[in-house]
């Protein structure tokens, strides 16, 4: 929507995924707003970032704020193309993120492998040890610390992690070496594994540890690249980076927080969906996030996303630092379709991605994605692809038919398949985040989003029984939306593993307090003005390894608050009370949020009026077979407008498809409420 901008009160939202960049322009005085979608730059995403401004038709010093969610740490993780690591340890432990837990990739057979992010010859062992009870046993030889360092600085390590065992409780000879090593490190990238997360078991603290050193280069020469581009350009304020906990902070501490930027994109959508469905009055949503590489799910209760801080990003690999809970699988519009050796139809995890991209977009893409399924039955606009010229069908067909052959189906049939085996996967990641949690998806409303998510949700609300589909106003922008929504946020943890009886309320007290003094201290270094804290504590029984947490209150805290508290979450989430098990206070928590100004969704509802007629009509391939099938133009379709399936409702971000029998309300808001 091109709408008349005022100078002074701007704020841009940039989502940068693996195929595109999106851009929603909002103009918070007039209630205007612009959006963009440009290709992304791989080599360098700064250059797509910085693409995306310019098509607004703004320049960066015409804006108030620059919010944006980035996969460049989460690009870098998932395809080990991060940082060299060197790891200093305790004597006799180097090994300890190799060792893990002992799990397995596969639940049977003696298949798989895993790979450390740091190879074992970058991971030297040091004389020193402490005990939980943060009791020196050895003390830290500070010349040998200093000749590891050294000698991982000439191999070639670009980032330096030091990882002691029980750090968490004493954390002296870690910050000590640091000291040392930063006095011979070349650059700023040595971290203490304290300093990212101060909690116990060793294996998921020198894991998250690894991560934050392994991503840390990367996004900031990133994040630095585009705040240059940005000044450069006339922009004066600070750059906001969105985080996986669903928060923002400023550029200026990317680097010191650099394991938060993981997942920073798909979390943005999720706090989108989340005010969306809460506005909606559809506050239980399962939400499905399908761009052009990944499909990324997650689970909405009262208007809350799920947060967890036991995450595995990829095979052995946990991060332990608050995250909006997104399970993720490779199937996204550019997911490869192949048929494997064992003779069997697979799509993704590979992905063609923007370059060369599927093959109808006409830009040296030979393998058939989804999105080549899709343009082949109909199910999008071969006109609108992304290029200067229209899909050239009869490629696609050849490329689909090249894998059915093997399949003994033709081009129609192999592009049928592809949707079915893709649709599969799909509604399986689903019923993780649901059923496997024991929430029944009929008592959900499933909210898809990414330039892919509408175009398969018929399908997979039909496939899980979900009742109603909420399609937001811009299905393909939701991610930027949720980086214009997030607050600034930080979060701290402190790990106390005793008898919850043996803790008294003046220790709680002091602990909460140093944490929401660093938080506060961090939020006014970013400019926050309205500051809000919350503290939770993790508790669990003696013995056992899933913990509960509750919420705690500094000057209110002691053992007995705690403890029932736990017993009660207990109690209401297995059902039944432990009365001889002693209750451990594992963790304390805080969270301080920098409010930013709320955003009335209602901004983005179309203007009354009629429903226009359809634009055109083509024919469709359902479930059910071919339709001559209505094309609607969104922008036509007005709060109070009514569709009945089959159709299909084109928009410059996205496509929905209505199945037959389908039935589509547009709400205030702008939504469309899809009944299946």
């Amino acid at each position: 929507m091109d709408n008349d901008l005022s100078a002074g009160d701007l704020s841009v939202g940039v989502d940068v995924g693996g195929t595109f960049t999106d851009l929603l322009l909002l103009d918070r005085a007039a209630g205007t707003w612009r959006t963009a979608k440009v290709p992304s730059t791989p080599a360098d995403q700064a250059v797509g970032f910085t693409d995306g401004i310019a098509a607004l038709g703004v320049s960066p010093s015409q804006l108030n704020e620059v919010l944006h969610g980035t996969t460049v740490a989460t690009n870098a993780l998932l395809e080990r193309r991060g940082a060299r690591v060197g790891i200093i340890a305790t004597e006799g432990f180097r090994d300890l993120l190799e060792l893990g837990r002992r799990t397995r990739p596969n639940a049977y057979g003696l298949t798989g492998s895993f790979e450390a992010l740091a190879e074992r010859q970058d991971r030297l062992g040091v004389p020193e040890r402490v005990t939980a009870l943060g009791e020196v046993l050895i003390p830290l030889d500070e010349a040998a610390v200093e000749a590891a360092a050294i000698r991982l600085r000439d191999a070639g390590c670009e980032s330096l992690v030091i990882h002691f065992l029980h750090a968490y409780a004493a954390p002296g000879h870690e910050r000590r070496a640091a000291a040392i090593a930063r006095k011979v490190w070349p650059n700023p990238f040595v971290c203490a594994s304290h300093e990212v997360l101060a909690e116990m078991r060793e294996f998921e603290r020198g894991s998250t540890a690894a991560v934050h050193a392994y991503v840390q280069p990367a996004i900031v020469r990133y994040i630095d690249s585009v705040r240059r581009r940005l000044a450069d350009a006339g922009f004066a304020r600070e750059l906001l980076v969105t985080q996986a906990n669903g928060g923002t902070m400023a550029a200026s501490v990317v680097g010191e927080n650099a394991v938060h930027t993981v997942l920073s994109g798909p979390a943005a959508g999720v706090i989108a969906a989340a005010a969306t469905g809460r506005a909606a009055g559809l506050p239980n949503l399962i939400t499905g996030d399908m761009g052009g590489t990944s499909f990324d799910v997650a689970l909405i209760l009262d208007g809350e996303p799920a947060i967890s801080s036991e995450k595995d990003i990829a095979y052995g690999i946990p991060v332990r630092v608050p995250m909006v809970d997104v399970h993720t699988i490779g199937a996204g519009g550019g997911s490869i379709a192949r048929v494997t050796s064992a003779g069997l139809l697979a799509v993704g995890p590979h992905s063609a991605g923007s370059v060369p991209g599927p093959v109808g977009y006409g830009r040296g893409g030979t393998e058939p994605t989804i999105t080549d399924a899709n343009l082949l039955l109909g199910r999008l606009d071969a006109a609108r692809v992304p290029g200067s010229k229209p899909a050239d069908l009869a490629a696609v067909a050849a490329a689909l038919a090249r894998v059915g052959d093997r399949l003994g189906l033709d081009a129609d049939g192999t592009a049928a398949a592809i949707l079915r085996v893709v649709n599969a996967a799909m509604a399986d990641a689903m019923r993780l985040v649901s059923v496997a949690r024991g929430q029944d998806p009929r008592d959900l409303a499933y909210f898809p989003f990414g330039g892919a998510g509408p175009l398969h949700a018929v399908d997979l609300a039909k496939e899980l029984g979900v009742g109603k589909i909420l399609v937001p106003r811009f299905p393909g922008l939701t991610s930027a939306l949720g980086c214009l929504l997030a607050d600034l946020r930080h979060d701290f943890v402190q790990t106390l593993n005793r008898p919850v009886d043996a803790v008294t309320g003046a220790e709680i007290d002091a602990i909460l307090a140093a944490q929401a003094k660093s938080g506060r201290a961090l939020l006014t270094r970013e400019g926050a003005e309205k500051i809000e804290v919350r503290h939770t504590a993790d508790l669990l029984f003696r013995g056992q390894t899933h913990m509960l947490s509750v919420p705690a209150t500094p000057g209110a805290e002691d053992a007995t608050a705690l403890r029932e508290a736990f017993i009660a979450r207990f109690k209401t989430r297995f059902g039944i009370v432990l009365p001889g098990m002693q209750v451990m206070l594992l963790n304390l928590r805080t969270s301080a949020f920098g409010r930013r100004e709320a955003l009335d969704l209602h901004v983005f509802a179309p203007p009354p009026g009629k429903v226009a007629p359809p634009r055109t009509y083509r024919r469709v391939w359902f479930p059910d077979g071919w339709h001559d099938t209505p094309i609607y133009d969104r922008e036509g379709l007005s709060p109070g407008a009514e569709l009945h399936g089959p159709a299909v409702v084109e928009q410059s971000d996205t496509t929905l498809l209505l199945h037959p029998s389908s039935h589509a309300t547009v709400d205030a808001l702008g939504n469309l409420v899809v009944t299946p």
